[in-house]
């Protein structure tokens, strides 16, 4: 493996190693992230199975949690035949108990032995409103979105530090811009953001780093799913990426995954309590610009 900045005398030189690099597809930065074990909940599909994809690409272990079963099971033997064998593990559970994730936490550290890493990114824009909701519903928004976030941290916190490892919390950009009838996933996403500095600070003197991604316009199936609920999906996808600054396309999700691995490398390890946006500058830039 290459790494950026190495010294060679001859400038041609230079030129002609990373030129054979990219032919065998050979990467110039070391994320340093081999062997390492990444728990990744919601893994099985859309972003978290791209977050997946990137692990293995830079020969990490991803332990993919999702109660998609048949989804979990046929990603995880994708990334064993990827590339000659990858490593990669599947747990089929629902995370909305705390009792589901102790057990899955005691699953992982029993059959891999460590956690180096936690990526948070399950969950679902469920449509719990305010006005098209209940007490009751918005309360299961809250465990369907942000429980299971604290209650991985809290099980994996000891493996964690052992590791001196990090955690990654995926966000909505909803928690910033809002969207309207949908209070429970932006409570949500809205704590998740504010938990990201919390635990950034508790968890300082185990040099635990702590970060959040916050997408804006991704492609997963869940996005599909709720573009299918309009009169004409491909208009409203045209209507949405024509507001998006840069490119006016939307956020892929192995962009979202390149970021997270960057984050849970170590040439992050001077970066914690930061909300990362990876949107395409779709929040903080003026729409005018489009």
């Amino acid at each position: 493996m290459y790494a950026l900045g190495a010294r060679v005398a001859n400038s041609d030189v230079l030129l002609a190693l990373l030129c054979d690099a990219r032919r065998q597809g050979k990467r110039f930065v070391d994320l340093q992230l081999g062997g390492k074990v990444v728990v990744i909940t919601g893994g099985a599909k859309g972003i978290g199975a791209a977050i997946a994809r990137t692990c293995v690409q830079e020969g990490s272990v991803p332990v993919v949690l999702d109660r998609d079963k048949d989804a979990g099971e046929q990603l995880v033997s994708e990334l064993r035949g990827a590339g000659g064998g990858g490593k990669a593990d599947f747990l089929a559970l629902d995370l909305c108990s705390a009792q589901s994730c102790r057990e899955a936490v005691d699953r992982v550290a029993k059959t891999h032995g460590r956690i180096d890493a936690l990526v948070n990114n399950a969950g679902i824009n469920d449509g719990v409103g305010l006005e098209r909701g209940t007490p009751e519903q918005f309360v299961g928004s809250l465990e369907r979105n942000l429980l299971h976030y604290y209650n991985m941290a809290h099980f994996t916190l000891p493996f964690l530090k052992d590791a001196r490892g990090a955690i990654i919390n995926i966000g909505s950009k909803t928690a910033v811009t809002g969207q309207g009838g949908t209070s429970g996933y932006v409570a949500a996403k809205g704590a998740i953001m504010a938990l990201t500095r919390e635990w950034a600070a508790e968890l300082l003197p185990f040099h635990i780093r702590v970060n959040a991604v916050i997408p804006a316009e991704v492609m997963t199936p869940l996005y599909r799913q709720w573009l299918s609920t309009f009169p004409n999906p491909e208009e409203k996808r045209q209507k949405i990426v024509s507001k998006i600054p840069l490119g006016q396309r939307m956020t892929e999700a192995n962009e979202i995954a390149s970021t997270v691995a960057f984050l849970l490398s170590s040439q992050a390890s001077h970066v914690t309590g930061q909300h990362l946006y990876v949107d395409g500058g779709y929040v903080h830039l003026d729409r005018a610009l489009t």
